[in-house]
Order: C-alpha cells, then structure tokens, then sequence
C-alpha cells in the first residue's frame, strides 16, 4: 500500500480468460452447461463490470478468478499464473493477491471491526507487528476509526460492506473481485461504496472485477464491461461505446433503465416493426455523445428542415467524464430519412426502432 496515496499502476494484474468453458453434473448423469467459450481480457488497474441476469454465469466466472471454481476447458490466468492448474502452495499465492467482497458481508459475528479486518494476515501468519499498523491504516482508508471496536451487529449495512472491503484489502492483493457488493444496500449507501471502490483503484492501481445486475453500477464505476447470457458473452467493450452502441437485445434490455431507452407503454403496444402504408410515425433513438451531447440538435432540426420531433422519453447523463444521452423521438415517416442524415451529419447516432400509426 502506498504510504504517499500516489497512483501504483503498476499494481494491478492482468486477468485473462480464454475460451473458458465450465459445466456442472446435473440430474441422471446429464452436464449442464454455466459458461461456454468465454474469452476476455481485463487489463492492469481497469475497472471492468459483469453483468448478466440471474443464472447467467456471471458469479461462476468471477470464482474462477480465485480458483474457487475450475474451468471445465479453457484457461483462467491472474498476472500470467494459471489458475485452472494451481494447487497447493501456488493456488494460495494467487488467492493472497486476489481480494474479494460479498453481496451478504460474510463478517464474524464475535469479531470486531479491527477483528474482521486482521483475520486474512492472521490466517497468513503475518506477526502482530506487522497486523497492527497495518490494519489501522486500513480502518482509516475506509472511514471506520471511530468504530473499530464495534460488532458486526452494530453496523450499518454500508459499514459492513466497508469492513469487507478493508479485510479484502489486508493481503495487498493485486486484483478486487466484486461479488454484486452494493445490491443489498440502498441507492445513497451504494454511491458511498462506488465512490470508495474508485478511490482504490485510483490510489492502488488495483485491478477491479464486478458483477452485478444493475446497469446503473456499471455506468458509474466500469471503465471496461461485458455482457454475459446464457454462459456466453454476448457483448464486451468499454463502458462508452457499449453505452453509445449497444448491440446485443440483452444489453439493450439492461440499458432501458437507466439511459432514456425505454417506451411508454401506450407507445410500445403499438410499435410495428414496418413501415405501414399512409400518415405515421417513425420511432427513432438518437445517442448524443461525445462533443455533440448538450447540442440543441432537435430545435436545429425544426429550424433548419421544419421536422419536428416529439420526445417520448430520454435522458442526458455522464459515463466517466463524457457526457452522454439517449433520446427516443418520433418523426413524420416520410421524412424519417432526411431527420436520420441530418442527425447522423452532425456527429450523432441514429436508428429507426419501429413505426406508430
């Protein structure tokens, strides 16, 4: 740990999966398959987000970071160390540099907060000398001085998740595994605990691997993302492009909620997916991104061609430090052409999503 709070870069590890494969024995002797071909790379001090629905193998492959699970095919590898192949001696050397926190604490009960946190350097052997200053230094980074001597009982969920962290901190690992860390605390605990989770990674250089279910997590914290259904990744790149871009209908169902995609429902029930004969209207999203996201593009567009454009619904936002919006408008659909090439002339995205009579 830096005693100078400066940037360690040079910290974090780089993770690699490569057509990873992971299958369970299920009823009658059957195989059920959790991951297929899953290959992705997270580099040195990213922050990369998981998401996936329930079930989709988004927890089975962050286990296997830790060698908590084996690969059924493929390989897994932490700072160029297979894990797949680990055991004994080495297994434990690549779990001392590969921090984990849970979505339920999984703290102590009859241990103190300084307690919970010293447990991992006992477990190491580390002397008390050692374990001391160590974790107080620990205890201050996450805020807890002034509750050092108190139980797990008497915490707050935030303060639990912050114990978890500090004790995933202990060994100076070189990689922090997320394990949907903020899903059981509420919106304003759960910026608390992103905003630490930046902190480190900014300060350690730690490489950060999160799962989640929740979109809005991702957009806030993840410098890298990947979208994971049905064992496979469906859809993977930096946080803003999949954002600005997203290509798979998964990413784009987890996207509604949180960057303006969604349609009121009295518009959705009367989508088509062609254009109808006569009057209608053309449903068009239009990403702002980039330079072009605070443009007053839609009044340019009435004032320029005479198009107008109804909002049906959208949202203007920042992911990391650009600014970036959704819009869902609709046009005449005659013109739903021209509205398009004007829009995308001027450096924004378009695509018709459907038609309303």
């Amino acid at each position: 740990m830096s005693g100078t709070g400066a940037p360690l870069r040079e910290a974090g590890a780089t993770i690699i999966f490569d057509r990873v494969g992971k299958a369970f024995d299920g009823p009658g002797g059957s195989r059920v398959s959790a991951l297929e071909d899953v290959s992705l790379t997270v580099q040195p001090g990213a922050i990369c987000g998981i998401i996936g629905r329930s079930g989709a193998g988004k927890s089975t492959l962050l286990r296997m970071v830790n060698g908590l699970e084996r690969p059924t095919s493929g390989t897994v590898s932490v700072a160029g160390h297979d894990v797949g192949n680990a055991n004994g001696a080495a297994l434990r050397r690549i779990r001392r540099e590969v921090g984990m926190i849970f979505q339920h604490f999984n703290l102590l009960a009859s241990r103190t907060v300084y307690g919970n946190i010293a447990l991992p350097l006992e477990i190491a052997g580390a002397p008390a000398a050692e374990i001391h200053p160590k974790v107080e230094n620990l205890i201050a980074r996450v805020g807890l001085e002034a509750l050092r001597e108190r139980y797990p009982a008497e915490l707050s969920g935030g303060q639990k998740q912050r114990v978890g962290i500090a004790r995933a901190l202990a060994t100076s690992p070189k990689v922090l595994l997320s394990d949907e860390a903020t899903s059981a605390l509420d919106p304003e605990t759960t910026q608390t605990v992103l905003r630490l989770l930046s902190d480190i990674n900014r300060d350690l250089g730690l490489t950060i691997l999160l799962i989640t279910h929740e979109m809005a997590v991702v957009r806030d914290i993840a410098s890298q993302m990947a979208v994971i259904e049905g064992g496979r990744i469906v859809e993977e790149g930096a946080t803003y492009d999949v954002f600005a871009q997203p290509r798979h209908p998964t990413t784009r169902s987890f996207l509604g909620g949180v960057t303006g995609l969604t349609l009121p429902a009295f518009i959705a029930g009367r989508m088509q997916d062609h254009r109808p004969d006569g009057p209608a209207q053309a449903v068009i999203r239009v990403t702002f991104a980039g330079d072009h996201a605070t443009d007053p593009m839609l009044a340019n567009l009435a004032t320029e061609l005479g198009i107008a454009a109804n909002i049906l619904a959208g949202a203007i936002e920042e992911i990391g430090p650009h600014p970036f919006g959704n819009l869902l408008i609709a046009v005449d659909a005659a013109r739903g052409d021209e509205a398009r090439t004007y829009l995308e002339r001027h450096g924004l995205l378009t695509e018709v999503l459907g038609y309303v009579v």
